[in-house]
């Protein structure tokens, strides 16, 4: 058996820390050497988990990246805005890496990873988690057999949820773009990617509506106070109570996510009042759309849309319109309906679970590139650089559309 490569976590958050649990699910195929976060709990949890010693535990990526190469791999999971500057001196450190979507926050910044990239003659793959779920590459593999026919337009909706639009995208930390980058690539991106993978054909033309429309201070409550904390008349009764999500949360990743998981009720409750998840959700400073909708156009006449939406319970619908059969697939339902339009015969496939976050998608993702890396190939990776930069070319094209109010050709 080859021997297990090497691992440095730049990030230990909620990504970082999956990545993480593979790793140590997954002895055979690497270790965590080292591991980078300015907070001591998220880096001592990381660090504890592999055994490392204070010497491999460090509070920023900057100072990690400072010193010699200490491992075969980066796994950068920081925020969205530091990927391009870590990404770019770790490459240049001469670091193979596993880069979390989206690749960055601006198409140069893009460009410039898939140049350092190439320049180093390293092996890279962007998060595109899509790629590597299971109902989606069997949909990939139907289309490349033509059980469809010819592809002529397609649908794919996102249903984000409430819940949780509030706590990333109306509290969180991708709420307001001044700090992250807009809803479109840092929710969506993977979703483009998968449209345009599914297409295999370059996009010619976009268009995209959307904007920010419920969670507006016009649409607040009579009486509402700005914190849950403050004694708000509408609390009890509001599906975002953050007394209900944080305080004495059910069963839910969003109180996990946001660090309160290790505290006690006190603690929990003096950080809903100094900290960004105890706001109303109608009067933060959030400026993310909460609905948008994009149209594409590929090469040899493919059109299709993507929408994405707060108000819509969580999962991924598809539908495949070919010339000679519809497909349709729930993807969080693992199921695939293909429908025959000679006979109106259709055929069902379910697909058993997998566990693992993203429905199975990450610990596939993980690996291919543990294959790739064995191979020392990097084409061997689904996502590499070039193929991100392609897709999310198209998604900034969108985002400049809405903007804009008009077709971009790409």
């Amino acid at each position: 058996m080859a021997n297990p490569f090497t691992f440095a976590i730049l990030g230990c958050g909620n990504r970082g820390q999956t990545f993480a649990d593979w790793l140590r699910e997954h002895p055979h195929a690497g270790r965590v050497v080292a591991v980078a976060d300015p907070l001591d709990d998220r880096r001592q949890k990381i660090a504890t988990q592999h055994q490392l010693p204070p010497t491999a535990q460090f509070a920023s990526w900057e100072s990690l990246l400072e010193k010699p190469r200490l491992a075969d791999v980066v796994i950068c999971t920081l925020m969205d805005r530091l990927h391009a500057p870590a990404a770019l001196r770790a490459l240049d450190k001469g670091y193979h890496m596993l880069l979390e979507k989206p690749m960055a926050t601006t198409l140069d910044d893009c460009i410039a990873i898939d140049a350092a990239r190439q320049r180093n003659n390293r092996i890279v793959s962007i998060c595109h988690s899509l790629r590597y779920h299971t109902v989606y590459a069997e949909v990939k593999r139907l289309l490349q057999s033509n059980a469809i026919g010819r592809l002529i337009t397609f649908e794919q909706l996102e249903g984000i949820d409430p819940l949780h639009q509030s706590h990333s995208f109306v509290r969180g930390n991708w709420a307001n773009e001044s700090r992250s980058c807009f809803a479109l690539m840092t929710k969506s991106c993977h979703d483009i990617d998968i449209i345009a993978y599914l297409a295999a054909a370059p996009c010619r033309r976009v268009s995209s509506f959307g904007s920010l429309s419920y969670f507006r201070k016009e649409n607040a409550p009579p009486g509402a106070t700005l914190r849950c904390t403050d004694g708000c008349p509408a609390e009890p009764a509001c599906p975002y109570s953050a007394l209900q999500i944080y305080v004495a949360p059910a069963l839910n990743w969003y109180y996990e996510a946001a660090g309160f998981a290790s505290l006690s009720s006190a603690e929990r409750m003096l950080l809903l009042r100094t900290g960004p998840y105890g706001r109303c959700v109608y009067q933060t400073d959030n400026d993310v759309v909460d609905h948008q909708v994009v149209a594409l156009e590929f090469a040899g006449g493919i059109t299709g849309t993507f929408t994405m939406t707060a108000f819509a319970p969580p999962g991924r619908h598809l539908r495949l319109h070919g010339a000679e059969a519809q497909l349709r697939a729930d993807i969080d339902g693992r199921t695939i309906e293909i429908t025959r339009f000679s006979d109106r015969a259709t055929t069902r496939i379910t697909f058993a679970p997998q566990s693992g976050s993203h429905g199975g998608g990450d610990s596939n993702f993980m690996e291919n590139l543990i294959h790739a890396l064995r191979a020392n190939d990097s084409g061997a990776v689904l996502t590499s650089t070039a193929e991100s930069l392609a897709t999310h070319r198209i998604v900034f094209a969108a985002e400049q559309s809405r903007r804009e109010r008009r077709v971009v050709e790409l």
